[in-house]
């Protein structure tokens, strides 16, 4: 997918030890540790209302937290740094931006080197082709001069990541990034995903509501329920059938898709069995 292979980035992670994160003094995250290692997709998962999202915002320092520290792998303390200077270092796509009316898709994308710009739009040398790869790369490059109110919610979502690759940092931020994609997209974005793991040394934390797009992405996941961090590793020590259901209040089986050895998720409602027996009848 991408045109050429630039340098590998040097390991850059991030963590949090000991986050409590609050709504209205209201406790929403309790003592979350987690580790975003270098040069790995790290998967937070869990139901709605888990505090994925809100620890990963944390993460971004977007949510202040009530206690508890989020590092940087070399011990600098993120909540310390300068904007520009962490922004340099960590970008995160949230679920939602508001849509600029009447800027086109480079503009927006551009968007993403202003820590990298001294006063006045100046001193961002190479800048222009950073954008470019970036555009191309989400294969948003034949959008480039359209106005991104003019775009489906799929096309718009690409072009806010493509913004987060301009910004061009070692640590990178997804929420929920397969939102509003049709099957094709979530599929790319997931490969390039791994690409900018595996060919560009990114570090990515990205919240997942799909279980199966989780282990087929991920190199670790971290399991949260009511706020908690429930369990974290591999998918396959994570994804236990007992582990699940207990979490997200439903039969969940787990198996493994001899095709392609990935594991395999399957949420038990009450018309599933009904659908079994009439195969089993046949």
């Amino acid at each position: 997918m991408f045109s050429e292979a630039p340098p590998r980035r040097e390991p850059q992670g991030l963590s949090a030890t000991a986050l409590t994160l609050s709504y209205d003094s209201v406790d929403v995250v309790h003592g979350a540790d987690l580790l975003l290692e270098p040069h790995r997709v790290t998967a937070l998962i869990g139901p709605n209302g888990s505090g994925k999202s809100t620890l990963l915002r944390s993460l971004a320092r977007l949510h202040p937290p009530k206690s508890g520290a989020v590092t940087l792998d070399d011990g600098t303390d993120a909540l310390l740094l300068a904007r520009c200077d962490f922004a340099r270092r960590v970008t995160m796509l949230a679920q939602s931006r508001p849509v600029p009316s009447g800027v086109c898709v480079r503009d927006v994308v551009e968007f993403g080197r202003h820590p990298h710009r001294g006063r006045w739009r100046r001193g961002d040398e190479g800048g222009a082709a950073v954008v470019a790869h970036a555009m191309s790369v989400t294969g948003v490059d034949d959008l480039a001069d359209r106005s991104v109110d003019q775009l489906s919610g799929g096309q718009l979502q690409r072009v806010w990541l493509a913004s987060c690759l301009a910004q061009d940092t070692g640590v990178l931020l997804l929420d929920e990034p397969t939102t509003y994609l049709d099957l094709r997209y979530q599929v790319e974005i997931l490969d390039l995903i791994r690409d900018l793991v595996d060919e560009h040394g990114i570090t990515v934390g990205v919240v997942l509501h799909d279980l199966d797009q989780a282990a087929a992405v991920a190199d670790s996941v971290v399991l949260l329920g009511e706020g908690r961090v429930i369990a974290s590793g591999t998918a396959s020590e994570v994804f236990t059938s007992e582990r699940l259901s207990a979490t997200y209040g439903i039969r969940v089986d787990v198996d493994t898709d001899f095709s392609t050895g990935q594991l395999r998720t399957r949420a038990v409602g009450r018309h599933s069995t009904r659908s079994e027996r009439l195969l089993q009848s046949r």
